[in-house]
C-alpha cells in the first residue's frame, strides 16, 4: 500500500415497517478516501426512504474536505427525483467551494432519469474518448 492515506467506509440501511413488506429496498453506501477525493459506490434502490443516507454521504464528503466526489452508480437499479435532487444539490454546494460531484456509470434507469431531466452535462463524468 502506497503512502497515500486510504479511508473505507460501509453504511447500509434497510427500509422494513413494523410488518415487514415484499422487497423491502435496501441501499449500502461505501465510502473511499485517497487525498482530496472521495469514492462513494451506491449499492440497491434511491428513492424517498433511502435518500437521507446518499445525502448525509455526500455532505460528509464535502465536510470533511473532498475536493473531488465521484459516485459509482453500476448498482443502483432505481432512483427517483428524490435522489435527483439529492445529487443535483451536493453538485451545487460542491460547486460553490471549488469542488465536483461526478456520477459515475449510472444503470439504465437512472440514465434515463438524467436524460429525462437534462442534467447529464451537470452530473455525469465526462467520458473518455474511444480510439479507432
Amino acid at each position: 500500500m502506497s503512502a497515500e492515506s486510504v479511508v473505507t467506509r460501509r453504511l447500509m440501511v434497510s427500509h422494513s415497517l413494523p410488518q415487514p413488506r415484499a422487497g423491502a429496498a435496501t441501499l449500502a453506501v461505501e465510502r473511499h478516501d485517497r487525498g482530496s477525493s472521495a469514492e462513494i459506490t451506491l449499492i440497491g434502490d434511491i428513492d424517498l426512504d433511502s435518500v437521507s443516507l446518499v445525502r448525509r454521504a455526500l455532505t460528509r464528503c464535502l465536510l470533511d474536505g473532498a475536493r473531488t466526489i465521484d459516485v459509482e452508480l453500476t448498482h443502483v437499479g432505481f432512483c427517483d427525483c428524490s435522489g435527483l435532487s439529492a445529487f443535483l444539490d451536493a453538485y451545487h454546494r460542491a460547486a460553490a467551494i471549488g469542488a465536483s460531484v461526478r456520477l459515475h456509470h449510472p444503470a439504465p434507469p437512472v440514465a434515463r432519469l438524467l436524460a429525462l431531466t437534462d442534467t447529464e452535462s451537470l452530473l455525469l463524468a465526462p467520458q473518455p474518448a474511444r480510439t479507432a
